[in-house]
């Protein structure tokens, strides 16, 4: 016998805002199936305000009240069993961050947690990435958000270390990212990979999902060190109207895409990894996953 249960994840990140809705299939005897039942991205930038001004300004909390009550009816239209929301990095920094959550609650009826960098790592992690961790390797997971940078490390199939920088697209882009959490991030990569010979990146966010994409390669395999710079040096010759243009990307991906490429050569320079897999995952995903395995 088969059971469907539909669950949903809202994602509040500080370059856009997320809903998936996931069909959960349970059959006896076989393993759970997660399939993405619909997807929408709101591209409201949180962390242009909360980055630069320190709070969440009226124009965008009526834009997130309105995206809100529009995902209370998307999931009311899917039928959704159980949802969690979850906002990061920019609604972490914006002071009146508390005030638009409980404006959100009494408009929309949405329940939003803030929740820090380390449990965003953590939920991240714990979406399906077994079946691609082998496990007599070494995998540093690099999420690249709008405000803020996860990494962590992963040796023998277990996560052995894990830490969130100030260092995201967003910031970058307003040059809100000193030298000195560059250094942090150089010295934290190169400290905790030095004991293994060999490390392959695993990356995840929408920038890299995009250059992946733009590749044209099959899921399981990698890109290399060597594309990915060339892509970096590709997109760095464009304008941002250009990138809009002809490469079709939207408008608030086109600017991000070159300090998200710029982060994940970083981490491979500094980890000495010649490899990046990009595996379709992020937040949203793991909220879905972490909910279903009573994880949050």
């Amino acid at each position: 016998m088969i059971r469907i249960k539909k669950y949903a994840a809202i994602d509040i990140g500080s370059n856009a805002m997320r809903l998936l809705i996931a069909n959960i299939v349970e059959e006896e005897g076989q393993e759970t199936q997660f399939n993405k039942s619909s997807l929408v991205r709101v591209p409201i930038r949180l962390g242009q305000d909360a980055f630069t001004v320190g709070e969440i300004s009226p124009e965008n909390t009526e834009r997130m009240v309105d995206a809100m009550k529009a995902f209370n009816l998307l999931m009311k239209v899917h039928k959704v069993e159980r949802y969690m929301a979850f906002a990061t990095s920019a609604m972490r920094e914006a002071y009146n961050a508390k005030e638009v959550v409980a404006l959100i609650k009494k408009k929309a009826d949405i329940k939003i947690e803030i929740i820090d960098g380390k449990k965003e790592a953590a939920i991240i992690a714990s979406t399906d990435l077994h079946h691609l961790l082998k496990t007599d390797e070494t995998y540093l997971f690099v999420d690249v958000g709008g405000g803020s940078t996860e990494f962590t490390l992963f040796s023998n199939g277990k996560m052995v270390n894990s830490r969130s920088f100030k260092a995201g697209t967003v910031r970058l882009l307003n040059d809100m990212v000193p030298d000195v959490v560059w250094n942090e991030i150089e010295k934290w990569i190169k400290t905790n990979t030095a004991d293994y010979d060999e490390v392959a990146l695993i990356g995840s966010g929408g920038n890299i999902n995009k250059i992946f994409k733009m590749s044209g390669k099959i899921q399981e395999k990698p890109l290399s060190y060597i594309y990915l710079n060339s892509q970096y040096t590709y997109f760095n010759s464009l304008s941002y109207e250009q990138r809009i243009s002809q490469l079709g990307l939207n408008p608030d991906r086109a600017d991000v895409i070159v300090p998200a490429t710029r982060i994940y050569l970083n981490a491979m320079k500094w980890s000495g990894a010649r490899q990046i897999f990009v595996p379709k995952i992020g937040l949203s995903d793991g909220i879905v996953k972490a909910m279903y395995y009573g994880k949050i």
